[in-house]
């Protein structure tokens, strides 16, 4: 399946990358970021501490198990913090 990847924030800078379009196998999210991960180091870092980090799935909340059946988008990003 073909997905639209956005990185946000510092995850956009450790990748060097804004957003991209894959190809991928992944049933999961879990699974998406264990390919990313697999590219290159910068992946590597980005996803280290997935406790730091946040997912949307065509733009909705959700989490790491969460299934990709049907998602167009994924974005992952830093947790804000309001003020």
């Amino acid at each position: 399946m073909k997905l639209e990847v956005i990185y946000f924030a510092w995850v956009r800078e450790r990748i060097g990358l804004p957003r991209e379009l894959i190809e991928t196998r992944a049933q999961t999210v879990a699974d998406l970021v264990t390919e990313l991960r697999a590219r290159d180091e910068s992946y590597d870092l980005a996803f280290a501490d997935l406790a730091s980090l946040r997912v949307a799935l065509d733009q909705e909340l959700g989490s790491f198990d969460a299934p990709l059946a049907g998602v167009r988008e994924v974005a992952f990003f830093p947790p804000m913090t309001g003020g």
